[in-house]
């Protein structure tokens, strides 16, 4: 791949390729990212190396031409109808990759967006469970964190929304092999819960890459839990020019993305 030289990648473009990553070798699937980050990152895999998945418009409508976010004007070339009953069935048959947020994450995997403190009483309330248990015991899902700390990345969560590896495994079968956490991607870093050499070891949250600019010591430290840490761990990919080009000029030409890193 050729790196750009003249236009460096900013942060967010890093995490917008990253989020497009977790995508690839997906196929034909629905395409399910939640939040403007996210949904540049998949519209951006679909519009390079996955072009089998297919994507709403973030309301209803499968669009077969690539859409800039944030554009409730643009043009839409339709392919199907997806409306909210129909998601359901795409959900139980597997063939779905979601993106979600976390406000908590922990080392396997267990996830938070319902509240903050003791559920009974909780200090702020959130979400809820929303779809996050179907999500993770039917298909693959990915986590977008964008503000990595002490905070967000816990050693337990308050309140379980989408179950981890250690909450999964004493289920069945069936759901076992259904529960993927495929990456979390943070403002700092990767993540992924792969065990390479350790099939039978429990799975635990891996520093996968850390972007450009952040060291592995900085996203310890804002690490809640002690990261499985590889022997190497590399720099997140930049993006191609022709994946820069995406990203300002036709994905998202307003900035968008850029509201959740302070731009």
């Amino acid at each position: 791949m050729n790196h750009p030289t003249e236009f460096p990648a900013s942060r967010d473009e890093v995490c917008v390729v990253a989020i497009a990553e977790a995508f690839r070798g997906d196929g034909e699937i629905l395409c399910n990212p939640i939040g403007t980050t996210p949904i540049i990152g998949g519209r951006l895999a679909r519009a390079t190396f996955e072009p089998a998945m297919v994507m709403t418009d973030a309301v209803a409508v499968l669009a077969a031409n690539i859409l800039p976010v944030g554009d409730d004007d643009a043009e839409r070339l339709v392919e199907a109808w997806m409306p909210y009953r129909d998601v359901f069935d795409v959900v139980w048959s597997g063939r779905r990759h979601i993106v979600m947020g976390a406000s908590q994450i922990d080392a396997h995997g267990n996830q938070n967006f319902a509240a903050i403190g003791d559920w009974h009483r909780p200090k702020a309330q959130l979400l809820g469970l929303r779809g996050a248990p179907g999500n993770l015991t039917n298909h693959a899902t990915t986590y977008w964190i964008p503000h990595h700390s002490t905070r967000s990345f816990v050693p337990t969560v308050d309140l379980v929304s989408g179950p981890g590896y250690d909450r999964v495994a004493p289920l069945s079968a069936f759901i076992r092999a259904n529960h993927e956490i495929r990456r979390v991607v943070s403002n700092l870093a990767v993540m992924d819960f792969d065990n390479p050499g350790k099939p039978d070891a429990p799975r635990r949250m891996r520093l996968r890459s850390v972007h450009p600019g952040v060291t592995v010591d900085e996203v310890i430290e804002a690490t809640g839990f002690a990261l499985d840490l590889p022997d190497d761990v590399p720099e997140s990919r930049l993006p191609t020019s022709e994946e820069l080009h995406l990203i300002r000029e036709v994905l998202d030409p307003r900035g968008l993305r850029k509201a959740e890193f302070g731009g």
